[in-house]
């Protein structure tokens, strides 16, 4: 049971990186519209953030196959 509930928290991190590249898109998105001349620096600020963000849903994930299939 407890195996359980620390994957989940680690999992956790997974969706909440999902609803920050969420954001962040459209943030991103209401940026451009507002300034269309500066997508290109938009745009490579917003790569740069998402993949901060998709790293760390990566590192939970991973962090939590690890305690299901070592600790279970």
């Amino acid at each position: 049971m407890n195996i359980a509930l620390g994957a989940a928290l680690c999992l956790l991190s997974c969706a909440a990186s999902g609803f920050a590249m969420g954001m962040a898109t459209g943030k991103a998105v209401d940026a451009v519209a507002r300034q269309p001349e500066a997508s290109g620096r938009i745009n490579s600020i917003l790569l740069m953030g998402l993949a901060l963000t998709e790293s760390t849903a990566i590192y939970g994930f991973v962090t939590a196959l690890i305690m299901i299939f070592t600790l279970g």
